[in-house]
């Protein structure tokens, strides 16, 4: 080994005497500036023990730099949408209506009635804030929220069939996003899994032998499909015979409804998407939704039903583990009163993105197209489809026209995109890359437009 190579490294404490260094100190903090330094001196003497020749004061100034850089870069950033999938569960699935987003920051601004009566001026309770709404907008008795619907889920379980048996048909034995598989959550809530029937036809007959043969059997569970549809040679009893079954034998239904529709899919050229109402109305005792899917809110996981089951699980033990924070509450708050005013549509992004027509958003990429075109940039408006994404409506599409870019590296192009800031997440299709304007909110689109030419132009040659 080369010990005077090694003594031709600087110490910190000379590093730290730099104007460049001080800058660094300035911006990230003394303690953290000297870690970046310390690490680029073990890099550089690991490196110089190889061979590599021994980096100057300046050198290794930069590298702690650039660790600094991206020790302090946030992750979690905000990015434009441009491919196509409505509800993105990798990109935070639904964006927030602006009331919900104004209401959320002046909540988190200062003081707030979160566990507090304004009437009797004492100790409320966080659970009603949105659950009188979601008791208005689906006819339930009673409501509790929860930090996901997973959790919900979990939660109905270990609360109300744990040590008992829960029929299920085996086509509903689902695996959806993250590994959440419903065997799994099942066993986790001391519930015992009876399955049901074949996986492509479950017939009512099968929950009744079920129920006949098993003593402990105390709930049916539909559970949402949630990203796969079985097509062909299929049948499932409708939740509606499966309460009137369930209320011969005394056994309540709990109806896992995943997407969490208000509002009628089919009105906007899609297949019909089971609605909470629809479950409450059909008589289920239980039924579990998400607040970030289809209904357009917060995450959060929405439990409504009868009183009886519902009012129970607010003083479970594993309720104060999934109970939602005050920026979920008063997001959700707020997007349940956009339903309540009938302004859905208007307001929140998710429907007012399903509800744009093919006219408006191939009247977008024109635009697109002649900003392009005005900085010299070849692009063609194609025809495409549009996705719900978020495990809502599986195999469903939306008519759209796309903005296919030119270029001889569209890969290399979409890499460019994801760097720039917003970072842009667009498609490769037919080796081009293609932007959806339907997912691109207004507010975003001069920030993408300006961004794809930078990003165009540096690929050109």
């Amino acid at each position: 080994m080369n010990h005077d190579k090694l003594r031709q490294l600087p110490s910190v404490d000379r590093l730290l005497g730099l104007q460049a260094v001080q800058e660094l100190i300035d911006a990230f903090g003394r303690q953290q500036t000297v870690n970046a330094l310390r690490a680029a001196l073990d890099a550089a003497r690991d490196a110089a023990r190889g061979g590599a020749k021994v980096p100057d004061a300046n050198t290794l100034a930069e590298r702690a730099s650039f660790r600094l850089e991206r020790l302090f870069s946030p992750t979690l950033r905000p990015v434009i949408n441009a491919t196509g999938v409505i509800i993105h569960t990798n990109l935070g699935r639904a964006p927030l209506s602006e009331a919900a987003r104004e209401a959320m920051e002046a909540v988190s601004r200062g003081y707030s009635t979160l566990e507090y009566d304004l009437d009797v001026g004492q100790r409320g309770h966080r659970t009603a804030h949105a659950e009188r709404l979601a008791c208005q907008l689906t006819g339930a008795e009673s409501a509790l929220v929860v930090n996901n619907n997973a959790g919900a889920v979990l939660l109905a379980l270990t609360g109300l069939a744990r040590g008992q048996g829960v029929i299920i048909s085996r086509g509903q034995l689902v695996e959806i996003g993250g590994g959440f598989r419903v065997p799994d959550v099942m066993t986790q809530s001391g519930a015992r899994l009876i399955e049901v029937g074949t996986t492509n036809r479950t017939h009512l007959y099968d929950y009744e032998k079920a129920i006949e043969s098993n003593e402990d059997a105390a709930w049916i569970l539909r559970a949402h499909h949630s990203n796969f549809r079985v097509v062909g040679f299929t049948s499932e009893p409708p939740l509606k015979d499966l309460v009137t079954l369930g209320e011969e034998h005394n056994v309540p239904v709990m109806d896992d409804l995943g997407s969490g529709a208000l509002l009628e899919t089919s009105e906007f050229s899609m297949s019909h998407e089971p609605m909470v109402q629809e479950s409450v109305g059909a008589g289920a005792a239980v039924v579990c939704f998400s607040g970030d899917k289809l209904l357009g809110g917060p995450q959060a996981g929405i439990i409504v039903g009868k009183a009886s089951y519902v009012d129970p699980l607010k003083t479970h033990p594993l309720t104060r583990a999934l109970r939602p924070d005050k920026l979920c509450l008063v997001g959700l708050q707020e997007t349940l009163l956009h339903y309540l005013r009938e302004e859905a549509i208007e307001k929140i992004p998710v429907w007012r993105t399903i509800a744009l027509s093919v006219d408006a958003v191939a009247e977008r990429a024109k635009h697109w197209q002649e900003t392009l075109r005005q900085a010299r940039i070849p692009a063609k408006i194609v025809a495409g489809y549009s996705t719900v994404g978020g495990g809502s409506l599986p195999g469903e599409t939306l008519p759209t026209r796309l903005l296919a870019v030119a270029s001889e590296h569209p890969d290399q192009l979409a890499r460019d995109l994801r760097e720039v800031d917003p970072p842009i997440i667009a498609r490769i299709e037919d080796d081009q890359l293609v932007l959806d304007p339907r997912t691109v909110l207004p507010e975003e689109e001069q920030a993408l437009l300006k961004n794809l030419i930078a990003a165009v132009e540096s690929l050109s040659p």
